[in-house]
């Protein structure tokens, strides 16, 4: 696996997003219940200058609160940062960027790709889809409101009767939007089938912002085939990094250097798989164990007996029940790898 020569000059540069340079062209995908700051904090290590993404947070709900949520909370170690909103209230949208740059945000993004039905039926995520000018209004308002760049993230359309992604991927772009993440499937396809890429590659012909690719960024090897194939000028890694958080930083030193990482051994995964349910206990307490539980499930895959334990860390009910599991599993491939 190698980089051709004009994908090799593109990454020698850095990413451009309006005012703001990024030193990495790979970016860790907003996720709901996910992407929160012992998360980004694991991503990062293994990818210092990549551009991370807060969970999505609701402006509506910014607006009604008296405190702020702490879904917004950003270390102040931890740029570059985005925080992503969501909502169809472009005054809404507007106040609750001033007070995420507040926070520290570098960006603002606007969430247009969500295809859950209670996000959608409020009128945001990707029912914008099918709103242009409510969107493009989001973004103007957005844009003028901050003095960081605003992005957005979306997908190619409702579903496959209904794909606007070009005309309104431009209606973005010249409502002020300073980059755009294109998820390669309609709403109607969730999380289903392989990501339409091709559509990707026709978005950035018509866009001169810069456009990244969403959608099956699972590996090193699917990275480069994408930005080969779309001619995107980064890719955004999402499901792939659930329960793996070097993929980001993988992806972005093979794209630097042209070699690749050494695979995380089982025993390196289910230590930071400890480390990850260690540090949500400090910063959530007794929710972050509920939390941690899908976290511990998604790191164990790959081994003897990972279904075994997959069942039991989805029950567990203490710190010190899911680190004695994981001490134990540990051990045994430990002596397996003797």
């Amino acid at each position: 696996m190698t980089l051709s020569p004009s994908l090799q000059a593109k990454l020698s540069t850095p990413l451009k997003i309006g005012s703001l340079e990024v030193n990495s062209h790979v970016l860790q995908s907003p996720l709901s219940g996910v992407t929160d700051l012992v998360f980004r904090r694991l991503v990062r290590r293994y990818a210092p200058k990549s551009m991370m993404y807060t969970e999505m947070v609701s402006a509506t709900e910014i607006h009604h609160l008296k405190e702020l949520p702490r879904i917004m909370e950003i270390d102040p170690d931890e740029q570059p940062i985005s925080i992503q909103l969501f909502d169809c209230h472009p005054d809404f949208m507007a106040d609750a960027a001033q007070k995420a740059v507040a926070e520290g945000a570098q960006t603002i993004d606007i969430n247009m790709g969500c295809p859950v039905n209670k996000i959608t039926q409020k009128g945001g995520g990707s029912s914008l889809l099918r709103q242009p000018e409510i969107a493009a209004a989001i973004v103007k308002e957005v844009a003028g409101a901050v003095d960081v760049p605003v992005t957005v993230k979306t997908r190619l359309g409702w579903d496959d009767g209904e794909i606007n992604i070009l005309d309104f991927a431009k209606r973005m772009e010249d409502a002020g939007a300073a980059m755009l993440t294109l998820h390669g499937r309609t709403r109607a396809q969730g999380y289903n089938g392989s990501a339409r890429w091709d559509w990707i590659a026709r978005v950035k012909e018509v866009l001169s912002i810069p456009v990244i690719a969403n959608g099956d960024i699972v590996s090193v090897e699917f990275a480069v085939r994408c930005l080969e194939e779309t001619g995107a000028d980064g890719v955004m890694c999402s499901r792939g990094t659930l329960g793996h958080p070097f993929l980001v930083g993988e992806i972005d030193y093979f794209l630097k250097t042209g070699n690749p990482l050494p695979s995380p051994t089982p025993v390196e995964r289910l230590e930071c798989s400890k480390e990850h349910l260690c540090l949500l206990w400090e910063y959530k307490g007794k929710r972050g164990i509920f939390q941690s539980r899908k976290h511990l499930a998604w790191y164990c895959t790959g081994f003897a007996n990972a279904s075994e334990l997959r069942d039991k860390v989805s029950r567990i009910e203490t710190v010190e029940e899911g680190c004695e599991l994981l001490d134990r599993a540990i051990a045994r491939l430990v002596c397996l790898e003797k």
